[in-house]
């Protein structure tokens, strides 16, 4: 196999890395460098969590929004095409239920859409780093049905609408003016009906099968807490770092 050549990167600002070669270091000298969980950690006491993964992670999410964390309800999608091969994008979560369903939406023709009808699994990570701490869900992905599909469309601002209205995500963008031109459209849209929703717009929900939290520890001795779906309850079991 080739050896990649080494990548040289000169960061400007306090930050600097400083390579063998002075202020221009390699990309791996600044991956190397940069700190991690430079701040005061919160504890995990794993013997006082609740029986319900749905219960800790209201508990953490509403601890993240307290310390003013950034985008606390973004969170990672993976999924994958009929052939196993993933991908994955940061999206919003819009709800979660008592049952363990994490919810996103999407239009069902985007391609998480057509993975998610292809492969109906799904994980999701949610990552805040001034607090050190990460969760992780697995489980099976499914549509909402079109009421309630339709109730989270019309519940987002007209910017965003207007957006899924154009109907064209992810296809090639040849010029600018045609997305500002399809906009446009689309804002006079929802001018003239403000109950029009985008064709296959789709409130996905996964089932959760597994739930891991995780928080990390400045000696490494990071806290892992994963809960298990079975049946009716949820087993928990702490994990080797």
């Amino acid at each position: 196999m080739a050896v990649a050549s080494e990548i040289t990167v000169a960061v400007r600002g306090g930050g600097a890395i400083v390579g063998e070669n002075g202020p221009a270091g390699s990309i791996r000298d600044l991956l190397r460098g940069l700190p991690v969980f430079d701040t005061e950690l919160p504890g995990f006491d794993v013997d006082a969590a609740p029986a319900d993964p749905v219960a800790l992670f209201v508990e953490w999410l509403t601890s993240a929004v307290e310390a003013g964390v950034r985008e606390p309800h973004a969170m990672s999608l993976a999924t994958a095409d009929a052939g196993g091969r993933p991908s994955s994008r940061v999206l919003i979560c819009k709800d979660l239920g008592a049952d363990g369903t994490w919810y996103f939406a999407t239009s069902a023709g985007s391609r998480k859409g057509g993975e998610l009808a292809a492969t109906p699994y799904a994980a999701l990570a949610f990552y805040w780093p001034e607090q050190g701490r990460q969760i992780r869900v697995r489980g099976t992905a499914f549509a909402a049905d079109a009421q309630r599909s339709a109730a989270d469309f019309l519940a987002r601002s007209p910017g965003a609408r207007a957006d899924a209205l154009t109907g064209r995500q992810s296809q090639v963008l040849d010029k600018p003016s045609d997305l500002e031109a399809a906009l446009r459209a689309a804002h006079a849209r929802i001018e003239a009906d403000p109950e029009v929703v985008a064709p296959g717009w789709t409130l996905y929900g996964v089932r959760a099968e597994e739930v891991e939290f995780w928080q990390a520890d400045h000696d490494r001795r990071h806290i892992r807490l994963r809960y298990t779906r079975e049946d009716a309850a949820w087993a928990r079991h702490r994990l080797w770092p």
